[in-house]
C-alpha cells in the first residue's frame, strides 16, 4: 500500500523524528484560535506605525499547504478549515538548533504543524504570523497533489473526498452550505410547531413509495429487513396516534439506478400536518423556499447553470392540462391508451406494454414536460394510480389530491391530501400487488399493519417530502448529487484502475 519512494521517505522522515524524541503524531495541542478570527483581530496592524505587535500572541494550528525556503527563513502557507494565512519562519526567532535540525528537514507540504508567534505586515502588505515557536503535530506520510489549486479529476473527488476537502476549498464551502440549509430546515419547521420524530431504518415491509428496496438480515430475529425507502407509513401511524405536526429529516434508500441527480442512499424531509390538504401545503412550501433564500441572502432570480429561475412566479397546473399546454402531446391522445402507446412509439420513448392509463400518462410527462418547468411549479391532480397513498379527488375519484413541486426541471418535493379510508387504502395495496405480480419491481407491498393502524382513524391530514440533496444542488448551483453528497456511492475499482488512479494522483 505504502510502496511510492515518495511516501518511503516521508516514512522514514517520521522514523527519525521519533529516534529524536518528537512524536511526529502528537496528541497535545495549544492551538488558542483560528485563521479568520486572527485576521480579524488584528486588522488594526495596518493602521499602526511599524504595522507590527509583539505583546500580542497567537497559537495557530493547521495544514502546510506551501513552503518557500530561504536560507535562514522560511514563508509557508498555513490552512486551517476557517482560511489560509502566511507564515514567517526565521532561524533567528526559534529555539537553538530547531530551524536547521529540525523545521528544514522534516517539515514538508500536506504535514500539520502549530505555531505560535505575533502578527505583522509584510513588506508587500499580507498580514502574516512572525513564528517564534513551531511544532509537528500530524506527519503526513502521503504527499498532496502537486498543483496547489487542486484535483481536478472529479471521479478521484468523489472517491477520495478527503483528499478533494484538502485541495479544493470551494467544495468546503458546498458541504458547509448543505449543513445550513439542513438547520434552517430545522428551524423552520420547529418554528411552527411541527415536532422532529424518529422512525426505523429497517423495515419489515418496504413501503412508504415505489421503489426497489436493498434488503439484509437480522441474525437475531431470523428474517429479512429491507431499509428504508421511506418514513411514510410510520409517520402517519404517529398522526393516529395524536401527533399533529411531525418532521423527519431522513435517510433513504433505494436499490436502483445512479445518474446525475440519484444516488442509492439519500436524505429528504417529510413532516405529516393533521386537518391540513395539500393546498395548504403549497403555501407552506412557497414560505419554506422564500424562507430559505432569504436567510441564505439568495437573490428571488436564482441563477442555476445557464437558466434563471425566478421564485416570485410560482405557478399551478394540472397534470393532464400540462401534457397538451406545455409539453404540446395532442389533446385527442391523453385520456386514450392505445394513442399514448403509439404516441410513445412514434417519438422512440420506451415504456412498459402493461402500464395503465395514469402510468402512461405518467411516461408522457416525463418525456414531454418535466424538463420544461423552471419556474418553480406545482403539477397537480395525478391519476390515482400513480398515487397509491393519497386521497381522491371529491371533485374525481380518477385523480388524486396531490402535487409534485418542480424547479429547474426535477422534481423537489411531492405531497398529497392522505388517505385515510383503511378499505380504499386496502383495495390500493391489492392493486399494487397485483402490478408487483405482474412484474412491476417498483410496487408497493401490502402493508396490513398500516391498514390497521388506519382502521382506529386517522385525521385529515396532508403530508410532503422534499429532496435535500436536490434541494442542496439547486441552491449552491451543483449539477450532479455527487457534488453534494460527501461521500457518493462509487463502482468498485479493478485492479488497473487503482493504479491508473495512483499514477494520476502522482501527476495531479
Amino acid at each position: 500500500m505504502f510502496e511510492n519512494k515518495y511516501i518511503a521517505q516521508r516514512i522514514q522522515k517520521a522514523s527519525n523524528l521519533k529516534e529524536l524524541g518528537i512524536n511526529p503524531y502528537s496528541n497535545h495541542s495549544k492551538k488558542d484560535t483560528s485563521v479568520e478570527k486572527f485576521i480579524d483581530k488584528n486588522k488594526d496592524i495596518f493602521e499602526l506605525e511599524n504595522r507590527r505587535d509583539e505583546a500580542r500572541h497567537f497559537i495557530i494550528a493547521g495544514r502546510v499547504k506551501f513552503f518557500r525556503l530561504m536560507g535562514k527563513a522560511t514563508f509557508l502557507k498555513l490552512e486551517d478549515e476557517s482560511g489560509i494565512l502566511q507564515i514567517y519562519v526565521s532561524r533567528d526567532n526559534l529555539k537553538e538548533g530547531f530551524y536547521n535540525e529540525i523545521f528544514k528537514k522534516y517539515i514538508e507540504v500536506g504535514d500539520i504543524i502549530e505555531v505560535g508567534g505575533f502578527p505583522f505586515v509584510t513588506n508587500k502588505g499580507e498580514l502574516s504570523l512572525h513564528a517564534d515557536d513551531v511544532n509537528i503535530l500530524t506527519k503526513a506520510i502521503s504527499p498532496l497533489p502537486e498543483k496547489y489549486h487542486g484535483i481536478s479529476d472529479k471521479e478521484l473527488r468523489y472517491r477520495q473526498r478527503y483528499l478533494d476537502l484538502l485541495m479544493n476549498s470551494e467544495v468546503k464551502k458546498t458541504f458547509k452550505m448543505r449543513s445550513k440549509i439542513i438547520s434552517l430546515t430545522r428551524r423552520f419547521f420547529e418554528d411552527r410547531d411541527f415536532l422532529e420524530v424518529e422512525t426505523p431504518m429497517m423495515h419489515p415491509i418496504a413501503g412508504g413509495a415505489n421503489a426497489k428496496p436493498f434488503v439484509t438480515y437480522h441474525n437475531s430475529l431470523g428474517v429479512d429487513r429491507y431499509l428504508r425507502i421511506a418514513p411514510e407509513l410510520y409517520l402517519k401511524r404517529l398522526i393516529v396516534g395524536g401527533f399533529e405536526a411531525i418532521f423527519e429529516i431522513n435517510r433513504n434508500f433505494r436499490n436502483e439506478g445512479m445518474d446525475a441527480t440519484h444516488n442509492p442512499e439519500f436524505t429528504s424531509i417529510e413532516f405529516y400536518w393533521a386537518y391540513k390538504t395539500y393546498k395548504d401545503l403549497i403555501k407552506l412550501t412557497k414560505e419554506y423556499f422564500l424562507y430559505l433564500l432569504k436567510e441564505l441572502e439568495l437573490p428571488k432570480l436564482l441563477v442555476y447553470g445557464e437558466q434563471e429561475i425566478d421564485f416570485t412566479k410560482f405557478s399551478e397546473i394540472a397534470l393532464l392540462d400540462s401534457l397538451s399546454q406545455i409539453g404540446e402531446v395532442p389533446k385527442d391522445i391523453v385520456d386514450d391508451k392505445e394513442k399514448i402507446k403509439a404516441y410513445l412509439k412514434e417519438k422512440h420513448i420506451e415504456f412498459n406494454e402493461t402500464s395503465n392509463l395514469g402510468q402512461l400518462q405518467g411516461e408522457l410527462f416525463d418525456a414531454f414536460v418535466e424538463d420544461k418547468l423552471i419556474n418553480p411549479t406545482f403539477i397537480t391532480k395525478y391519476p390515482v394510480e400513480l398515487s397509491p397513498l393519497a386521497r381522491k379527488s371529491d371533485d374525481n375519484p380518477n385523480f388524486t389530491d396531490r402535487f409534485e413541486l418542480f424547479i429547474a426541471g426535477k422534481e423537489l418535493a411531492n405531497a398529497f391530501s392522505e388517505l385515510n379510508d383503511p378499505l380504499d387504502q386496502l383495495a390500493r395495496f391489492e392493486g399494487q400487488m397485483s402490478a408487483k405480480e405482474s412484474g412491476d419491481e417498483e410496487a408497493h407491498e401490502m402493508d396490513e399493519d398500516y391498514v390497521n393502524a388506519l382502521s382506529y382513524g386517522m385525521a385529515p391530514t396532508a403530508g410532503e417530502g422534499i429532496g435535500i440533496d436536490r434541494l442542496v444542488m439547486l441552491l449552491t448551483n451543483e449539477h450532479s448529487i455527487r457534488d453534494v453528497l460527501l461521500f457518493p456511492a462509487m463502482k468498485p475499482l479493478s485492479k488497473e484502475a487503482k493504479e491508473a488512479n495512483e499514477i494520476k494522483k502522482e501527476g495531479e
